[in-house]
Order: structure tokens, then sequence, then C-alpha cells
């Protein structure tokens, strides 16, 4: 598969040239102090706002381009799994690189929260842990495997640093498990995990799986953020018994 030539200018230029003009907010009655701060934060990140003039569904889209600008796993053709793909910000870049947007490649979009349609992707409202979504998206996909699996899901934050740490390693082991089931041997894996020293179970699992396995941090991750993404690439094809 050849990458698409068009597709991936339209989603890089400029991410850095959004004015920077400092907006502050005022802390309303009844509007807690993290509210203000977070809105902003949110008002004020260049992400945001090149997001919001490009029309795409997320800053979170930026992560997924630096990273696939370096390492160049949605090529044209591609058959991509996009789990938690709520709003839709990865669905989107991987539907224009893998030409999904003009009928070449595939994107299955599958979350148990509703999203707003977009062209070039399939949606399934379904939660991707129960025991028949892998063979709806492997119909969806025309009886074939995926080429890449994509995670940014999160649990919803708690404050306790630790507790959240294990709260999304234990959305990544899963979805890496889920990955095995429907991703082609060759295959690429992509997950958000958090710093935390918990993760030397699943990098040792994934090292079983894949080839390649590295940590990525984007630019469009922000700098007090501990989140960091995993990318496993070359997927080696479990037995049958084990699937």
């Amino acid at each position: 598969m050849a990458r698409g030539k068009s597709s991936k200018g339209s989603s890089t230029r400029d991410h850095g040239a959004a004015r920077n003009l400092k907006v502050r907010v005022k802390t309303a009655r009844g509007r807690k102090l993290s509210s203000t701060r977070w809105l902003e934060r949110q008002l004020n990140d260049p992400y945001v706002v090149e997001a919001k003039r490009r029309g795409l569904r997320s800053r979170a889209a930026f992560k997924l381009i630096e990273i696939d600008d370096k390492y160049g796993f949605l090529v044209e053709d591609a058959k991509v799994v996009d789990l938690g793909a709520a709003p839709g910000g990865w669905s989107q870049i991987a539907a224009e690189r893998t030409g999904a947007d003009v009928g070449k490649g595939t994107v299955v979009a599958v979350d148990v929260t509703e999203m707003e349609p977009m062209p070039g992707v399939q949606f399934m409202c379904a939660d991707f842990l129960d025991d028949e979504t892998p063979d709806r998206i492997r119909e969806i996909l025309g009886d074939a495997r995926a080429d890449v699996v994509l995670s940014d899901m999160a649990a919803p934050a708690s404050g306790h640093k630790r507790t959240d740490h294990l709260k999304i390693m234990a959305l990544c082991e899963v979805a890496l498990q889920f990955a095995g089931e429907v991703l082609q041997p060759g295959g690429a894996f992509l997950a958000k995990v958090l710093q935390g020293g918990a993760e030397h179970e699943l990098l040792d699992a994934m090292k079983r799986e894949f080839e390649t396995v590295r940590h990525v941090k984007p630019k469009a991750s922000r700098q007090d953020s501990s989140e960091l993404y995993v990318l496993a690439t070359g997927f080696r094809k479990r037995s049958e018994e084990s699937v």
C-alpha cells in the first residue's frame, strides 16, 4: 500500500500558526476555580484554536498527525479500527490518510458514546469488550483483519495519580487484547498510556506480540501531562488456539 500524497499535507500544515492572544476567563458565580482554569487553558491552547480553524474534531488529532508523520503506519488503503473514537479526532485523520474519505481505505470507529458522522468513517456504537464486537468489525472490514488499531482512551480522572495511572493501563491492556483479535500479521497498535512505573508487564506482552515497541511523546501532548503513547508495529499472528 502506498501512502497518499495529498491528504498528509492538508493535515499537517500550520499547526503552530495560530495567533497567540492570551485570553483570561473571569471566575463566574457557580463555576469552580479549577473549571475556570481549564477553560482558560483551552481558550489559550494553540492546538485547540487551530483544530477549530481547520474543522478538526479535537486537538488530539495533532497527536496522531505528529506520530504518523514520523512512523508512517497510516498508509493508503489501510483498514483502521479506532477504539473509544468519540468525538472523532483520530478517526478523521485516519480517514484522510488512508483515503477512506474518498473510498479507498476503511476506518471503523467504535465507542459507547454516539458520534457525529464524518466522511469515510463507519461508526459502530458498541463496547469493544463485548464478545461479538470483533466479528462485527471484521464484517465491516469485508471479512478481513485490520492493519492498524488505535486507542486514545482514558478513564475519567480521579485526581489521584496512582489510581488514574492504573485505570489507563488497564484500558491499554484490554485494547491490546482486542488488537490481537482483529489485527493482521504486520499490523500496528497505538495506544495512550501514562508514565508511572507499572507498565512493564504490558510492554513485555507487546514485545512478545510485535516486532518493535516504542514510547512516543508528541509535541501536541501538554508539557505538564504524564501522557505518553506506545506504538507497536509488526504484529506477530497469534495461534488459532490463543485467539
